[in-house]
């Protein structure tokens, strides 16, 4: 009898290595193929993305190539860095250069808010000022009110792997008190290690939290028509939103941006 085939999703991620994020098996175990390529930034601010910007459709083919039943680019900063309409402009263009249905992390964030039924959210991020303002900026244009928003000016790629659980849950404690009025909470950079960190913070707090990794491989998940549900990252993977396929998600997009 053959053997079900494992569903393939293809990940675009900025480090240089191209390793599939430990987010994968702990979310998804052997449930899912995933697949990497890495852009090689040199920092986490907009001169370490601007120079290999012009790589991310190449990879996405070599993706396609690799067998990718839908394509994520997994950095949320170097998505939403050069503004909203630009941010959709770069998953149209992927989508169009390898045929498979594409998101972005920045995508997948502004998703994932929304099923968490977040409209107010306090920010916790690894950037510098510069991409702070310009992540408030891109959360206002989608629709939400950023309540505080708080970073811890890192650069290095190597560096904001390094942030421990202590420190995550201390930076998000503090934007959170900062205007009580939020309804959830979102640490932005997908290169920060959040796994420990979304349910205390949900007890803690008696909030939903989205961060950036987790919430990336929950959208392109549901956008490769597949279940997105798993254990140990918070309210967001106990909900039961439904697959999508990639025709039903673009569609979705294209009503909310008229």
């Amino acid at each position: 009898m053959a053997q079900p085939t494992v569903p393939c999703i293809g990940l675009i991620v900025p480090p240089a290595a191209g390793l599939v994020p430990d987010d994968a098996a702990l979310l998804y175990g052997d449930r899912i193929r995933f697949v990497a390529r890495g852009l090689g930034i040199a920092s986490i601010s907009p001169t370490g993305f601007a120079p290999v910007m012009h790589r991310i459709l190449d990879l996405g083919r070599s993706l396609r190539d690799d067998g990718a039943q839908a394509i994520s680019l997994m950095g949320t900063s170097i998505s939403f860095y050069r503004g909203a309409e630009l941010t959709e402009e770069l998953r149209a263009s992927l989508e169009h250069a390898t045929g498979l249905p594409c998101t972005t992390m920045s995508h997948a964030v502004v998703s994932s808010l929304r099923e968490l039924g977040v409209h107010r959210v306090a920010v916790a991020t690894s950037y510098i000022d510069a991409l702070n303002e310009r992540l408030v900026d891109y959360l206002t244009h989608e629709g939400f009110e950023v309540t505080a928003v708080r970073g811890l000016a890192i650069t290095g790629v190597r560096e904001v792997g390094e942030v421990s659980a202590q420190d995550l849950i201390a930076l998000a404690e503090s934007v959170a008190q900062l205007d009580t009025t939020a309804q959830g909470v979102f640490i932005s950079c997908g290169g920060l290690q959040t796994h420990g960190v979304i349910e205390p913070l949900e007890s803690r707090l008696g909030l939903p939290v989205t961060a950036s990794s987790p919430a990336g491989f929950w959208d392109v998940v549901r956008l490769a028509g597949l279940d997105p549900s798993a254990q140990g990252f918070g309210r967001l993977f106990r909900l039961t939103a439904a697959p999508l396929d990639g025709h039903a998600k673009a569609d979705s997009r294209l009503s909310r941006h008229r």
